[in-house]
């Protein structure tokens, strides 16, 4: 099966109106024959922010937020990818993915399960950590998986999802600039499809101290689709068939020996 996928790499708004930058966003995809469009984490609430502020921004996946970009969904219909600033009713927000159809209905939710505490940034100091990976789900598109920015990094993620079917893995990231950082982000991009034979997607935020360069996979390992450092549209056809073709030729996954590991 054959369409389009679209990451929309974007800045977060000055003005805060997230809505309306989806709508516009939105519009152009549809436009431009777009199926799925998938946006950055930190999309509807800054991680930069006052870390009171970020907390007190939380909403539950029926709140606000969630209501008015699954009706754009809808408006549109198109199949969309967003993340969300999720209530925690039992201590601090969790940094969730929404899978929404384009009836504007909730198709999958996933919690992102490894935190980015490093010597710089400690995100365990706002957020809560998920604690189930994603199971893929069934989609026009065929099975899609999920992961969320510093998720890359753990190729069980990926593995996981590829066992249990999933043709495209998608990776919603605010992927901080720094020495190596966006090597090591289409290297990783391109690892985790290679070694799963899957299609794989990162769309990172575009903002000052993000690196953008969202790209699109194959797996094969070829790039297909890439953006640079600003604002854009990024496409690609993707034809689920490589997927089967890929693994007939290069059986890896029917290799495995998990007794060794």
């Amino acid at each position: 099966m054959k369409y389009t996928l679209g990451l929309a790499q974007t800045c977060h708004p000055k003005d805060g109106a997230v809505s309306d930058l989806v709508d516009r966003v939105a519009y152009e995809a549809k436009e431009a024959g777009v199926d799925l469009l998938v946006f950055p984490e930190s999309l509807m609430t800054r991680y930069e922010q006052d870390r009171g502020d970020f907390l007190a921004a939380a909403e539950p996946l029926d709140g606000a937020f969630c209501t008015s970009i699954d009706a754009l969904a809808a408006k549109h219909g198109l199949w969309m990818v967003y993340t969300v600033n999720e209530l925690n009713p039992e201590g601090q927000p969790f940094n969730t993915a929404v899978v929404v159809d384009d009836c504007g209905q909730k198709q999958g939710v996933y919690r992102k399960t490894h935190l980015f505490d490093t010597d710089f940034i400690r995100e365990s100091d706002r957020m809560g950590r998920g604690n189930e990976l994603f199971e893929p789900i069934e989609t026009p598109f065929g099975k899609i998986g999920l992961g969320i920015c510093y998720d890359l990094r753990f190729p069980e993620l990926a593995r996981y999802e590829a066992l249990r079917g999933a043709d495209l893995i998608l990776y919603p990231a605010a992927w901080v600039d720094g020495k190596l950082k966006a090597h090591q982000w289409q290297t990783l991009l391109t690892a985790r499809a290679i070694e799963n034979e899957v299609f794989v997607a990162g769309v990172s935020r575009a903002d000052a101290g993000y690196i953008g360069q969202s790209c699109i996979v194959d797996p094969r390992g070829v790039v297909i689709a890439a953006g640079g450092l600003e604002q854009c549209l990024v496409t690609a056809r993707v034809d689920t068939k490589e997927v089967s073709r890929v693994r007939a030729s290069m059986p890896t996954l029917n290799h495995r020996r998990p007794e060794l590991y």
